[in-house]
């Protein structure tokens, strides 16, 4: 099973302003780019993001998830909290794999910085595509923080695009 982040951060870092805001994430939407979205999206089994991560999407005038299982990682959630068929799971990331392994799942796309930042301090994530966006926030919610272990990235692939943006795909080594 592998373990897949996709996310977008500014340059300085951050993948959320400080009140979770997302909207300078539009400075690079180009009509009919999505930068690779759909073709990873399409091969995960699902999509494994944290509570904070659920709340904000939820508050989307789309559910931006249609036709990808979600799994939403809580301990305060209740089932009855949960919307668009999405699943809730209050384990360690380690039992996350675990549980998605015995279920035959082969990608998990894994979302939110918290749970990226868990998912990393466990070795779990196999592989990361950055998208790094050309704006400066200052603060705001950093993708990594402080004490994450060492890891070796191998660099894949690396693209600008006209919109200023540059993707890179990385292997965990």
């Amino acid at each position: 099973m592998r373990c897949s982040v996709y996310i977008a951060t500014s340059v300085d870092g951050f993948v959320a302003g400080p009140n979770d805001e997302l909207d300078w994430l539009a400075s690079v939407e180009r009509p009919g780019e999505d930068y690779g979205y759909k073709a990873f999206i399409d091969t995960v089994d699902v999509l494994v993001m944290g509570r904070r991560s659920y709340e904000v999407v939820l508050g989307f005038p789309e559910w931006r998830y249609e036709g990808t299982r979600v799994w939403v990682l809580s301990s305060s959630l209740k089932g009855s909290d949960m919307r668009h068929g999405a699943e809730l799971f209050a384990g360690s990331p380690t039992e996350v794999v675990a549980e998605l392994r015995v279920q035959g799942v082969e990608r998990a796309y894994i979302d939110g910085a918290a749970v990226i930042r868990s998912f990393l301090e466990a070795k779990l994530v196999d592989d990361l595509t950055i998208s790094v966006i050309p704006v400066i926030l200052g603060r705001g919610i950093r993708l990594f923080g402080d004490a994450l272990p060492h890891h070796d990235l191998v660099l894949e692939e690396s693209r600008p695009f006209p919109s200023g943006l540059v993707q890179s795909r990385y292997r965990v080594a």
